[in-house]
């Protein structure tokens, strides 16, 4: 099964358990060189922790996956954070979760519970995208209708995607297929017909869900 999603942003954030520090850190990584080259970052970064543990996904068809336990009992924590990578269909991404060990052993099972932890509150943290296909609208019109345009944008799907302001205002969109004709018929109402408007070959953007 394809992997639907990209992590958002870049994040990092912070549990305790028993004593023991876990930091998880998130970067969305096109490719499996980028994705090392992220993992060795906070490894350097953290040189003084326990275990560096991580994991990746790369691809949209999750071909290239990888776990890794630095240390830790085999099983307890590369794969637990490659299963919540795979469990929130993530692609293009990668994740370390480090941990400064407080004195306190977990178990194997303990272990798990908290790499999973670790790894889904970077995610979280993170957000999600999806990629969609869109038209680019570029569309024109005097100042005397922005109003009732951007209201009606706000209750649409159309993404705006920048604004300039001249003598009159022209807006780049990014509107699905189906919903071009729709932002057509609405301008006619609003302008009587007064507006300009080009529309572009379809793209790829991201959305967040």
């Amino acid at each position: 099964m394809e992997q639907k999603y990209m992590n958002y942003k870049s994040a990092e954030t912070e549990i305790v358990i028993k004593k023991s520090r876990f930091l998880s850190f998130i970067k969305r990584t096109e490719s499996e060189e980028e994705a090392k080259a992220f993992i060795a970052e906070v490894k350097k970064e953290h040189k003084t922790a326990t275990h560096n543990c991580s994991a990746y996904i790369i691809g949209k068809s999750a071909l290239i996956q990888k776990a890794d336990d630095d240390g830790e009992p085999q099983g307890t924590a590369g794969v637990p954070i490659l299963e919540v990578l795979k469990k929130e269909e993530l692609y293009n991404a990668a994740v370390v979760v480090t941990r400064y060990f407080g004195g306190i052993k977990l178990g194997a099972g303990g272990l798990i519970r908290a790499y999973s932890k670790g790894a889904s509150s970077a995610v979280k943290e993170a957000g999600k995208v999806v990629e969609v296909p869109v038209v680019p609208l570029t569309v024109t019109l005097d100042y005397t209708f922005t109003s009732k345009f951007e209201h009606y944008l706000e209750n649409s799907e159309a993404a705006i995607v920048s604004q300039n302001y001249t003598d009159k205002v022209s807006y780049v969109l990014h509107v699905k297929e189906k919903g071009v004709d729709a932002i057509i018929n609405t301008l006619k109402e609003i302008t009587s017909t007064s507006f300009d408007y080009e529309e572009g070959d379809i793209i790829i953007a991201e959305e967040t869900v």
